[in-house]
């Protein structure tokens, strides 16, 4: 015969959070600071470390058979690498269009002021410095050069960094002086 086991006395059933029914939240107290801050503590933040991609185990592995390459060809190998405007194998652009004459690297790039514009400045001797007050040039730095469309009425000191030819007879034939100032 089995022997009776005394029942002690049945505790509550347990209620399941349900709808409208709330959980007990508990509320854990904030740690005290006791150590001070220092590389000895110091934790990374959560998801600034991943973990490395393994790759070439397999269709199991989560990166499938051909380990996140595609399939075959020259992208799925390794040393992979195509050039800058590589079109497929197709002849690129930059060897298709005609190429036609060259760029001197000595080319010098002028600023530059017609005779007409300098009939507005009313001084005696015109500068670099007037010229870029006025807004006839952007830069005083940069070479200027000054062309001779326009008529001159008053004897002017003009500095530049070129004259026209045309320009320089006009200047000369009205009275004045072209001055020619090195870079």
């Amino acid at each position: 015969m089995k022997a009776k086991i005394p029942q002690s006395k049945k505790s509550p059933p347990v209620k399941k959070a349900g709808p409208g029914r709330a959980k007990k939240v508990v509320k854990k107290a904030a740690p005290a600071l006791t150590s001070y801050l220092g590389i000895h503590n110091l934790k990374s933040p959560l998801g600034s470390h991943k973990k490395r991609r393994i790759l070439g185990r397999g269709t199991s592995s989560g990166h499938g058979k051909t380990s996140s390459r595609g399939s075959k060809g020259q992208t799925s190998r390794s040393g992979k690498s195509r050039y800058l405007g590589f079109e497929g194998g197709q002849m690129p652009l930059i060897r298709r269009i005609p190429k036609r004459g060259f760029t001197s690297k000595f080319k010098k790039e002028y600023q530059i002021v017609n005779l007409e514009a300098l009939r507005k400045i009313k001084e005696p001797n015109i500068t670099l410095e007037a010229l870029e007050n006025k807004g006839l040039i952007k830069d005083k730095n940069k070479l200027v050069k000054i062309l001779g469309d326009g008529e001159l009425k008053n004897p002017v000191t003009i500095q530049a960094h070129a004259f026209s030819k045309k320009a320089a007879d006009k200047i000369t034939a009205a009275g004045g002086k072209p001055e020619v100032v090195n870079a």
